[in-house]
């Protein structure tokens, strides 16, 4: 619970601003968060001293900040820890949401706490909260191919996962509801199933 008697969340969506990077997979996470946002009737403003874009809303008891980070997602940590620090939210009750190549396209999975496994994104916001014991959501984005990394996270949907990803946003907003309203360990529970079914 954080301070000041009412409880409130973070809930960070991982992305690169600018049009160039509309609909690329690394973006999955702003996708997400919006899809969040327009679920509660939000609508993101620029928050310059967050270097992001914020949506303020309440769910039930709860008092939410939606924060898109706006300094380009190897630096995400720094928007992070600054809207983090100054609305005084807990570790716990911090939702980063982003891509992952690991994981199909559209599973979604939990985890309370973790490494990077080499995202960059989450890397930054380790280092500028000095640990990775925070809540995150990961969206798959899958990987086919030798394209190299870079070259894949930045690149757009196919046609196909395009059509696909208004339904992997919907669900991902969903996930991101049961987070709020049960906690990690029943989002897990009920989002993480897909990893016994694919044999991952």
């Amino acid at each position: 619970m954080s301070g000041g008697g009412v409880q409130k969340c973070l809930i960070a969506g991982l992305g690169n601003p600018g049009s160039a990077y509309d609909e690329t997979r690394h973006n999955i996470g702003f996708e997400a968060v919006r899809a969040f946002a327009k679920k509660q009737g939000l609508s993101f403003r620029h928050a310059a001293g967050f270097i992001g874009d914020l949506a303020q809303g309440q769910l039930a008891q709860k008092k939410l900040f939606l924060l898109l980070p706006l300094t380009y997602m190897n630096s995400s940590g720094e928007a992070i820890r600054a809207c983090k620090e100054y609305f005084d939210v807990a570790l716990s009750d911090l939702l980063v949401v982003c891509d992952d190549i690991a994981l199909p396209f559209g599973k979604l999975r939990f985890r309370g706490k973790g490494s990077s496994g080499g995202h960059n994104g989450l890397e930054s916001v380790k280092e500028h909260l000095g640990t990775d014991e925070y809540p995150r959501l990961r969206i798959g984005i899958g990987r086919q191919g030798e394209q190299k990394l870079a070259d894949y996270v930045l690149g757009k949907f196919t046609a196909e996962e395009k059509k696909e990803l208004p339904q992997v946003a919907e669900r991902a907003a969903s996930a991101i509801e049961m987070w709020l309203a049960s906690g990690i360990e029943s989002a897990m529970r009920a989002f993480n199933v897909e990893r016994k079914e694919t044999g991952e």
